[in-house]
């Protein structure tokens, strides 16, 4: 037999960031501890509203399952005496398990012989076990923020203000934070009131009548339905955002939204000038027509029902006016001089108190970016642009708009670019020289936006870790990770196949040149090689990359990421084939025997069998053939032209023995294989593949 099974814990409205993290660790964790008590269910699902975090579980089992249990004792030779009758040991143990000592049995373990004992334990009634089940689950949720309230000492998201716990129609009896748990949940925090449940069955369809839909998924479908179909009204549609949908979602229980209007005269403004206060400050959805350009209008939504909508849509217009108002005064304020008169601002405006100014900043860019330009061959006129950019990119820092929009960093710098007459290119690459900013987004794509955005992601890694500053555990205060895998992610993409430490060491000598004081080069190239070469590995593991591939490939190290990436495509590609078999066996067979070589060396005086003579003379040939492709990235060709080594070396084996006693000979052969090694290892370390 079973029943359903409903947990609901209210609360003061908790941050909409908390809600995901709610769900989750309230479903996983209600699983685990189902386990152990080993109850057994249906189905379970987590539930979250601003006021609520909810746990339902269809079906749940009105009784623990029977099981039996080995238990060990104590071992043969003490349970029982020379007469086999089980000493004081045994009864002891017996008694403790509750069976008979007759009923004790001998096994093995770890080769000694030991008493077992079969003791069968028989499960206890659900509503025994559900009260602290409660109490473990409300203790085991976790928040980025908790908080403290009135004179407990406990700490949760937001102060808890009610305990609903109901197993069928049966409340659970369950006291936490000065609160006794009942049958009564509550609706809307103005619409609804108190509403008595019965049975948790009730629960859905009891709260959306007192005007709270609990299920966050069907709240989320709603909203969307709602915000398409008014902007469907107007001729317009709205773009798909996940992360706002989800954040409004969790900030409304019942949600209605209404369209308001944009003051015309606004529409003149750049579009994320519009767009950035409606989403990031007023979670409103900016409405387009089919062409893609904003039309005036924005949708919103409500927590709470259709009344006094018009007194909701105006109030919302005036809030949407003033930030909109700001921004047009900022605006024309900023276009009232160039963008390069800013610049010299930003000598006031401290980057970090170790690494100096913003302005000292933008000059340590500036040659760093030069420097990438250079290795990626671009000629004199686009290297002027890429100092161009290097020298606008941070200026709209010190602008109006960016100071109270920072959302708009590098996006309005463009715009002032473009409204001074820069060239193209540099309005592009002031824009694009913050991506990516999160690990989907697009990269740079201007020669421009790559070099610069290089160079600003290596700066602030190298002075970072100059200054002592390295992301531990959770803990990345100034995103690091974030900006190497922006970095690696670039260089992957470059076809100039740049190494890595050259542009670490390029970093650290400009710092020098500013006379800023880093860590000495030797101490922390070690641990920003480790922390890059982490970034790549999870790239290639990303980019669905086995973990055996990228381990082999990673052996030869990652300073050219192009290339990693590239020999980690064909090493995946090239193992799939029939013939990598007998490859991977050659390689690894000549490679366990190098071990043994040391750092011997062969000649060809020393060989003698026609089996050798044939695989040296080969070797000879072939080593600038594999070499040649490896310099051109070709290393399928690479690998193509060393596996014709392996019916040679195959001969080789069956003809010879490796280590006989005679030094020379021995020697010649070892050090015939390392060569061998060399070629078979284009792709990587073949030892390390599963």
């Amino acid at each position: 037999m079973s029943k359903d099974f409903l947990f609901e814990i209210g609360i003061e409205e908790i941050p909409a960031k908390f809600a995901p993290g709610a769900v989750s660790q309230m479903e996983n964790n209600a699983g685990k501890l189902l386990g152990e008590l080993r109850l057994a269910y249906k189905n379970l699902k987590a539930f979250v509203t601003p006021r609520r975090i909810t746990l339902y579980v269809a079906s749940l089992a009105e009784k623990q399952a029977d099981v039996q249990e080995e238990a060990k004792g104590p071992a043969q030779k003490a349970a029982f005496d020379a007469e086999g009758k089980p000493t004081k040991a045994a009864e002891g143990f017996a008694r403790g398990q509750g069976v008979a000592t007759d009923e004790l049995y001998v096994k093995e373990f770890n080769g000694i012989p030991y008493v077992f004992a079969l003791k069968h334990l028989k499960g206890e009634e659900a509503e025994k076990l559900l009260p602290k089940f409660c109490l473990d689950l409300v203790t085991g949720l976790n928040f980025p923020k908790p908080m403290r309230w009135g004179d407990h000492e406990i700490r949760f998201a937001r102060p808890i203000r009610w305990l609903t716990a109901l197993y069928g129609d049966q409340v659970i009896p369950f006291n936490y934070a000065g609160l006794q748990a009942g049958r009564t949940s509550r609706g809307h925090r103005s619409l609804g009131g108190y509403v008595r449940l019965v049975k948790p069955e009730e629960y859905f369809e009891a709260l959306e009548s007192a005007f709270v839909i609990a299920d966050q998924n069907k709240r989320k479908e709603t909203i969307w339905t709602q915000v398409r179909s008014l902007a469907a009204k107007v001729g317009g549609k709205v773009d798909e955002d996940e992360e706002l949908l989800t954040e409004i979602c969790h900030l409304v229980e019942y949600p209605t939204a209404l369209m308001g209007e944009v003051d015309i005269k606004y529409m003149v403004l750049p579009e994320e000038v519009i767009t950035t206060p409606m989403k990031e400050h007023q979670r409103y959805f900016p409405v387009r027509g089919e062409d893609g350009k904003l039309l005036p209008y924005f949708v919103t939504v409500r927590n709470g029902d259709s009344s006094s909508l018009d007194v909701v849509r105006e109030g919302n217009k005036k809030v949407l006016k003033a930030r909109l108002e700001d921004a047009a005064f900022y605006y024309r304020e900023d276009l009232k001089k160039p963008l390069a008169a800013l610049v010299p601002q930003l000598d006031r405006v401290v980057y970090h108190e170790k690494l100096g100014t913003v302005g000292q900043r933008v000059e340590r860019l500036r040659m760093l970016a030069g420097v990438i330009a250079e290795k990626m061959e671009l000629n004199e006129k686009e290297q002027e642009l890429v100092d161009r950019t290097a020298y606008l990119a941070k200026a709209d820092l010190v602008s109006h708009m960016v100071y109270d929009f920072p959302e708009l960093q590098g996006i309005m710098g463009a715009y002032y670019a473009r409204n001074n007459g820069e060239e193209k290119e540099v309005c592009s690459g002031i824009v694009e020289h913050y991506l990516p900013r999160f690990t989907a987004d697009r990269f740079p794509v201007s020669f421009t936006g790559k070099t610069v955005s290089l160079a600003d992601r290596i700066d602030a890694v190298v002075g970072s870790f100059g200054i002592g500053i390295q992301p531990t555990g959770s803990q990345d205060p100034y995103a690091l990770r974030r900006q190497a895998l922006g970095v690696v992610g670039m260089l992957m993409r470059e076809e100039r196949n740049l190494s890595l430490r050259s542009l670490l060491e390029e970093s650290c000598n400009i710092f020098q040149k500013q006379g800023i004081i880093l860590e000495p080069l030797a101490k922390i190239m070690p641990s920003l090689e480790d922390f890059f070469n982490q970034r790549i590995r999870y790239l290639l593991q990303e980019a669905g990359l086995r973990y055996d591939t990228v381990d082999a490939v990673m052996a030869q190290g990652g300073d050219r990421p192009h290339a990693v990436l590239k020999k980690a495509k064909c090493l995946s590609e090239q193992r799939e084939q029939a013939g990598f078999i007998a490859y991977l066996n050659a390689a690894v067979r000549c490679m366990n025997l190098c071990k043994k070589a040391g750092g011997v060396s062969w000649a060809s005086t020393d060989l003698t069998d026609p089996s050798e003579i044939k695989l040296a003379n080969f070797l000879q040939h072939n080593a600038h053939s594999v070499h040649q492709a490896l310099q051109k990235g070709d290393y399928a060709g690479a690998f193509s032209q060393a596996a014709r080594l392996v019916p040679l070396i195959e001969e080789f084996f069956d003809a010879v023995m490796i280590m006989v006693e005679d030094e020379k000979v021995r020697n010649a052969r070892l050090g015939l294989l390392a060569e061998c090694v060399k070629q078979l290892s284009c792709l990587g370390d073949l030892t390390l593949l599963a």
